[in-house]
């Protein structure tokens, strides 16, 4: 454990922080917590447990939310940071929530950290469940540190010098096969690309809190700087096969009501989109992060943003 991470337990504890009622759900990642009632009035030491538990075990899941209303929701939030609204999809009226609802396109199934192609994406994410299918429907996380830390000794010293190209022109529909008559993935890709955004991140960051190296990728990665096409894409499904293994990774199903909250710095997630035509509505509200800054202490940049 790293000596900011080793800093920060010792201030919590300082400041008596309560014991949570937490239960790991898998060896590198995932933790369920019992017996809190999240919100904007949270008291702050039940806050920082929570805080301490979520860089540790990278992604926290709470049952029997549905007190939370879309304002209850955003102050919670507001707790971890500035809210944020997404670049290009709208809010829910008069919030930055964002809803994903299948019904409208809202599928997220492919590997990705939140926003990458914004310079300063997201820290933290949380992701409240209103309308769960019967069956499917569930979301799987993936340490990205955990996955910098196995990578062979070679590949590593690779990794850390690598630069590459993050858009939101992400092609969602190159993965899969789609219906001719799925109006409603076609509208939102129109949307979600109504203008394009890029920045250039280092492939792997260094944890602002942590002090931990994690990898930064997924699927709105586009291209390896100084790397062709061709190179590029075999980089990227090397990284990518060893982010995702399974021994780094945790799978929640879904019930109405649940909030997930992820460290989106050292995280990526896919939302498995196996429940045919059933209805699946989450909302999601996500916090400013901070700029990345590379092994070499070079931050990361905006390189596009088109109207």
């Amino acid at each position: 454990m790293s000596a900011v991470l080793n800093t920060f337990h010792s201030n919590a504890q300082a400041e008596a922080v309560p014991a949570l009622d937490l239960r790991r759900l898998a060896g590198r990642i995932g933790a369920h917590i019992e017996g809190v009632r999240l919100s904007g009035t949270l008291a702050p030491a039940t806050f920082a447990a929570i805080h301490q538990a979520l860089l540790q075990h990278k992604v926290l899941f709470f049952r029997g939310q549905q007190h939370l209303d879309d304002a209850a929701h955003q102050a919670f939030a507001g707790r971890w940071g500035d809210v944020v609204p997404h670049p290009t999809v709208p809010s829910r009226d008069g919030t930055a929530i964002l809803e994903l609802d299948s019904s409208h396109g809202g599928r997220a199934n492919s590997w990705h950290t939140d926003v990458t192609f914004d310079a300063d994406y997201p820290k933290v994410s949380v992701l409240r469940s209103l309308t769960i299918p019967d069956d499917g429907g569930d979301t799987v996380w993936a340490n990205t540190a955990a996955a910098y830390n196995e990578l062979p000794t070679a590949l590593r010293a690779l990794a850390d010098t690598l630069w590459a190209v993050h858009g939101n022109d992400y092609d969602y529909a190159a993965a899969r096969v789609e219906s001719v008559d799925d109006h409603g993935a076609k509208h939102y890709r129109e949307v979600f690309t109504s203008r394009l955004i890029e920045a250039q991140h280092p492939l792997v960051r260094v944890h602002p809190e942590t002090g931990e190296r994690t990898l930064v990728s997924g699927h709105f990665l586009k291209r390896f700087v100084g790397y062709n096409t061709h190179d590029s894409q075999h980089l990227f499904e090397i990284i990518q096969h060893h982010i995702t293994r399974l021994e780094s990774t945790v799978r929640w199903h879904w019930a109405a009501g649940d909030v997930a909250i992820w460290d989106n710095r050292a995280t990526q997630h896919y939302a498995v989109n196996d429940y045919g035509d059933q209805h699946r509505v989450v909302r999601r509200v996500t916090v400013r992060g901070e700029v990345p800054v590379s092994v070499q202490g070079q931050r990361s940049f905006a390189v596009v943003q088109a109207a």
